[in-house]
């Protein structure tokens, strides 16, 4: 009587019930049944333990040609670095004893500075006159003269012994010393640098210095009785100009080596 009433209550709203398959509508309850849950899949990105044999590691007895060859092959490294610094060491020295450095390089000059030895230059020596010059001459002043084949000279030339002829122009550094062994009766004693231009030109002074010495001078007992008149100056100079160096009695002065010189180079 009941399936008559539903039936006549389908039939009255025209409502068919949906058809689910008997499989889908069964849910499996584990916590009820015996079965086992489903395995977990296993994870790709999970790094996985490399297992090495334990036939392929080294025992004690096979690691020994191994060191011994490690060791022979840092002594061989030794001997050669330490036969190489010896080799080396003792080359050195053989060469430095066939190629003694000059007296620049061995105070440390750099090239450069070795190139300034090639620069013009001059240091004079004096020239000792003779007694009959003193006599022949009417007036005791005068230049002084030079001994050419002692002095040293490079890039410059000379006039008569007694000038220096510039052939570089440049800056000069000029310098005198003239020693004096006796006094002049009237006058300080007085040594000039002359320059002239050119040798027709008139010539000029440039630089001066004096000393003096007491009137009675000259030698007393073994005690001379000396002055030096010295003097230094940077002077700009052209191609054929001309230095020399002037003093107002050529007797009184002393003409021993090392007293009385004149240099100039160029900077």
């Amino acid at each position: 009587m009941n399936e008559r009433l539903l039936k006549s209550a389908w039939d009255v709203t025209d409502v068919r019930p949906l058809w689910v398959p008997p499989l889908l509508s069964i849910m499996i309850d584990t916590s009820r049944t015996s079965m086992a849950p489903p395995p977990v899949p296993s994870r790709l990105d999970k790094p996985r333990p490399i297992l090495i044999p334990a036939s392929h590691f080294p025992t004690p007895g096979n690691s020994k040609p191994l060191i011994r060859f490690l060791v022979g092959v840092v002594l061989l490294h030794l001997t050669l670095s330490v036969g190489g610094f010896i080799f080396l060491y003792y080359k050195e020295q053989s060469f430095s004893y066939k190629n003694p450095p000059s007296p620049q390089g061995r105070v440390g000059f750099s090239f450069a500075e070795k190139q300034e030895t090639f620069k013009p230059r001059a240091r004079m020596v004096v020239e000792t006159p003779s007694s009959n010059l003193f006599q022949k001459s009417a007036s005791p002043e005068g230049h002084l003269r030079w001994n050419i084949d002692d002095s040293v000279r490079n890039k410059v030339g000379h006039s008569h012994s007694t000038w220096l002829t510039i052939l570089e122009p440049g800056d000069y550094f000029v310098y005198s010393r003239v020693t004096f062994s006796e006094a002049h009766p009237k006058q300080a004693l007085a040594s000039l640098v002359m320059m002239r231009k050119t040798e027709r030109e008139k010539e000029s002074v440039v630089m001066k210095a004096y000393c003096s010495l007491s009137s009675s001078g000259g030698v007393s007992g073994s005690n001379p009785q000396l002055c030096t008149a010295t003097q230094q100056d940077l002077i700009t100079l052209e191609r054929g100009n001309q230095l020399s160096v002037w003093v107002q009695d050529l007797s009184l002065v002393d003409y021993e080596e090392g007293a009385t010189t004149f240099g100039i180079y160029k900077l």
